[in-house]
């Protein structure tokens, strides 16, 4: 088999044929730090690190780049509204700077407590004008530009193949062109849905943030910064373009059209959307996208202070398939703890039949390079089925219900050796990411000191050695099978008011 996913451009199943052989450069569209990442936003980080990860395990070679909008994102997609940086700004009475950095850091926090591994590359876009202004310059050089009320626009009307990704009339786009109660109608334009490509104090008069260029003092709109930023450190054609289904029919629309009337070719092979997480306030209330602005606004924090583990999340998540809408409620995240806590009880069973509780910390920080934790050697025929399905899961589309199943039918098949099971989870967890190993060492680790601490303390009992000689005798009379004597100890123990208890570290007695 060979990795198989959909294209939005063209919405269809391709088997995927990198540029260069063996290596995929990937973009992934990242926040705008105005405010907290809430958990719908997160769903498509966690799709990210799910691709990164799954490149990585069929042995590409990679790099994975991600921008921070920290300056031009107004409220609008559609360059209406306010500049939401600066909207924060006022609120908190800070600098942009300030905001920026503080939600920057936040976000960072998050995504680090959900195990996404952080992209090879974070790119913020104040970093990056002078790299924004030389693309606008080629977009302009090439006719596609003009000049109204003092801002630069992109006519979209030069560019034949305006619209080919979002497949719809644009009157119809179902998400980022924004069916709002209010629309603002900017006069300049020619056509409604021609964009902005570098602003100046036209828009707003004291912009907190503002550079100079060709086209006057100003700043750039939101979205020649992703094909600025991704040319610089993918060049100008590259593999793969990720984001949330609602950039289809505006921000990715408008990078394609902006980055190839630059460029003159093709932009992106790619495009791999991930679906909303939509959220029900009650059982008579209509499915809706989570979202700041309509209130139903959770951050990662929340699930926290409800005594969820982050991971639970990531659980919840990896449960739907990254294309298909998720439904968010309380009893789907009690499901989801529930669930990964049964596994993690599973593994430290596993764990302590293949007597690995001094081990388990080495197979758990065990690195892979790419590529070789898809490796068969020395695993057994049944143990090498499970690699396959599970290959064949990522390869079909980043099938990560079907990936995770199978690592659950594998912890839960008892004609696998246990030490051999917890080798397919650790080569497994390098894409499902749930720390699984790692959080089994921490519970055996902790049931361990806690049968210590239930160990009675007979330092004072003087007849203390005669009683551990006989706890001895009779545990080495029943693996011989001598159960005879095995009884005979156990009434002289009872005859002596001592009870045995059988735990997972051996057994321990007290005196009634």
């Amino acid at each position: 088999m060979s990795l198989k996913l959909y294209n939005t451009m063209g919405r269809k199943y391709e088997e995927f044929k990198p540029i260069h052989e063996g290596f995929v450069g990937f973009y992934g569209c990242g926040p705008t730090v105005y405010n907290y990442a809430h958990i719908g936003n997160l769903r498509a980080y966690v799709f990210l690190d799910t691709l990164d990860r799954a490149l990585t395990y069929l042995g590409y070679d990679k790099k994975h780049v991600m921008n921070i909008t920290d300056v031009g994102h107004l409220t609008g997609d559609s360059d209406e509204g306010d500049d939401k940086m600066v909207k924060t700004a006022e609120e908190r009475h800070q600098s942009v700077l300030e905001v920026a950095k503080f939600y920057t850091d936040a976000f960072l926090s998050d995504i680090d407590a959900l195990n996404i591994k952080r992209p090879d590359v974070i790119c913020k876009a104040t970093e990056h004008i002078n790299d924004m202004i030389e693309l606008i310059k080629k977009i302009e050089a090439n006719g596609h530009t003009y000049m109204a009320g003092g801002n630069l626009y992109y006519d979209v009307t030069t560019y034949e193949h305006y619209g080919d990704l979002a497949q719809l009339n644009m009157d119809e786009l179902r998400a980022g062109a924004g069916k709002r109660d209010v629309v603002v109608i900017d006069e300049n334009k020619r056509n409604p849905q021609d964009f902005v490509l570098w602003f100046t104090k036209s828009k707003f008069e004291d912009q907190a943030l503002t550079w100079d260029s060709p086209w006057g003092r100003g700043y750039p709109g939101w979205h020649i910064e992703c094909s600025a930023m991704s040319m610089k450190y993918l060049g100008e054609h590259f593999d793969i373009h990720t984001g949330g289904i609602d950039h289809v029919p505006i921000h990715h629309t408008n990078e394609i059209a902006q980055s190839e009337g630059a460029t003159g070719h093709k932009w992106v092979n790619y495009w791999l959307h991930n679906e909303f997480l939509v959220v029900v306030k009650d059982k008579d209330a209509k499915a809706e996208k989570m979202s700041k602005s309509k209130g139903n606004f959770l951050r990662l924090q929340s699930l926290i202070d409800k005594g969820y583990n982050p991971l639970d999340y990531r659980f919840f998540l990896l449960g739907g398939h990254y294309r298909k809408q998720i439904y968010f409620s309380w009893s789907a995240m009690d499901s989801a703890k529930k669930g990964r806590e049964a596994l993690i009880q599973r593994l430290v069973k596993l764990v302590q039949n293949a007597k690995m509780e001094d081990s388990i910390d080495q197979l758990a920080a065990k690195n892979y390079d790419k590529g070789q934790a898809d490796k068969r050697d020395g695993l057994s025929p049944k143990a090498a089925e499970y690699m396959e399905a599970f290959r064949a899961a990522l390869e079909n589309d980043l099938s990560t219900p079907v990936a995770l199943s199978q690592l659950q039918k594998a912890v839960k098949d008892s004609s696998l050796d246990p030490a051999e099971a917890l080798e397919l989870v650790a080569r497994m967890d390098t894409v499902i990411g749930l720390r699984l190993l790692s959080t089994t060492a921490e519970a055996v680790k902790k049931a361990q000191e806690d049968a210590q601490a239930a160990v009675p303390d007979h330092s004072n009992d003087p007849e203390a050695a005669e009683i551990d000689a006989l706890v001895a005798e009779r545990i080495a009379a029943k693996k011989a099978k001598d159960f005879a004597r095995a009884d005979q100890i156990r009434d002289e123990l009872t005859a002596k008011g001592i009870v045995v208890t059988d735990t997972p570290n051996g057994p321990v007695w007290e005196r009634k």
